[in-house]
């Protein structure tokens, strides 16, 4: 039997992207982006705010980041989470596999609104998946290279399925903090 494994990787990946974590997001508001249910949250934020030695970010926001996390790690708000899947999952692989290498967390000017957040992630979303589906069996068993570090041998289909298992555990992560914020008593209308 052949497989169109394109297909496949792709279909996993448009199921939880189309079924699951988008329509779950579809009406973030800018509050539940920003909200930050722990004391220290990593979160996007103004630069002046920044609470982290390594935040990173072109403009005037910044992701709060450092380059040798506390332990145990900060929790970190939807707006840190969608941030990563936006620039650290789909964006810079796609721009590092499929384009010029320029997009990276720090030429991010990231959004402080849902609605920035929802078309910075749809932007980047649409990046990577137009450069895997473009993929067949030869591109996807061809090695990551050197964008991937000590991935580099890898087969390109093993990037695909990290990049794939990421989205579905941070989209879960994203859902359980909306979850939260919905159950909140502080939230709750009186």
């Amino acid at each position: 039997m052949d497989i169109d494994w394109t297909h496949e990787l792709v279909d996993q990946l448009e199921l939880q992207w189309a079924k699951i974590l988008r329509p779950r997001i579809d009406s973030l508001t800018d509050e539940q982006y920003l909200w930050e249910p722990a004391a220290g949250c990593w979160s996007i934020r103004r630069r002046d705010e920044a609470i982290t030695p390594d935040a990173a970010g072109a403009g005037d926001t910044v992701m709060d980041f450092a380059l040798r996390p506390p332990e145990p790690p900060p929790f970190t708000t939807i707006a840190w989470r969608m941030a990563h899947i936006s620039i650290g999952i789909f964006g810079a692989r796609a721009s590092n596999h499929f384009g010029d290498g320029s997009v990276d967390e720090a030429s991010t000017d990231w959004p402080l609104t849902a609605a920035g957040g929802l078309e910075l992630l749809d932007h980047h979303h649409g990046a990577w998946l137009d450069g895997v589906s473009s993929l067949g069996a030869e591109g996807l068993a061809r090695p990551c290279g050197p964008a991937e570090g000590p991935y580099a041998d890898y087969p390109f289909m093993a990037l695909v399925l990290h990049i794939n298992r990421e989205i579905i555990h941070h989209g879960a992560e994203i859902a359980c903090i909306r979850d939260l914020y919905a159950n909140d008593p502080d939230k709750k209308e009186k």
